[in-house]
């Protein structure tokens, strides 16, 4: 594991992500997590972020300049968690929350980005331009047209056609896997492997993308029942 990401850990939370800081200098912790940012813009790319200080003390300054930085790359710091009565009070001058919603006490445990307990259900067709990004999996009851994109920490499941552009594993999470009743997308990728354009068939049957043992993007039959 690199300095960076021993210093923060990402979290998938029901209000977007919580980013939860290691004891090391302020300065260190907001370095180690824009860096992870800009690592993988993508799977951060409008994102909602709480993060859990501890016990640091922070002034107005520093939550001003580390929002800007947020900001810059298209990520909205909403709130700050502290053990420190100074921290709360300067995330509440700013207008921040001090305060996120608590998970039931069975989606608590591993509710990191690649978690198999959580995944995002979407009960429609996506069309051209539209977009969804989670930070564990994603299910879609419907099409993914051509110019639609799905970005996900986790594994991705389409119960209909795929035309548009899936990413699984977009954390680098190489076991995750693309599954669809039609197949036919304009990219697939998943972690750092990218599959070539996928022609539509005139027979499609239902399929899964994974990694294969060689560490190639393959695809096979899908069987559902």
């Amino acid at each position: 594991m690199d300095q960076t990401a021993s210093l923060v850990q990402i979290k998938g939370i029901r209000d977007g992500l919580l980013a939860t800081f290691a004891d090391a200098a302020w300065e260190d912790q907001c370095v180690a997590l824009l860096a992870q940012i800009d690592e993988r813009p993508a799977f951060f790319q409008g994102a909602r972020l709480a993060i859990d200080v501890g016990a640091q003390i922070l002034k107005v300054n520093d939550l001003v300049d580390f929002r800007d930085g947020l900001s810059e790359r298209n990520v909205s710091l909403w709130a700050i968690i502290s053990e420190s009565p100074t921290t709360e009070q300067t995330a509440q001058l700013l207008g921040l929350a001090t305060r996120i919603s608590k998970p039931r006490p069975e989606e608590q445990k591993h509710a990191d980005a690649t978690s198999e307990d959580m995944a995002l259900f979407v009960s429609k067709t996506l069309r051209s331009g539209q977009r969804v990004e989670y930070a564990g999996h994603i299910v879609i009851m419907g099409d993914v047209n051509a110019g639609a994109e799905i970005v996900a920490g986790g594994s991705v499941i389409v119960w209909g056609r795929v035309r548009g552009m899936i990413h699984a594993g977009a954390g680098g999470d190489r076991s995750a896997n693309i599954c669809a009743l039609d197949l036919s997308a304009t990219q697939l990728r998943i972690a750092d492997e990218v599959s070539a354009l996928l022609k539509p068939q005139k027979n499609p049957q239902p399929e899964i993308a994974s990694i294969n043992s060689q560490g190639k993007l393959q695809s096979e039959l899908w069987h559902t029942g």
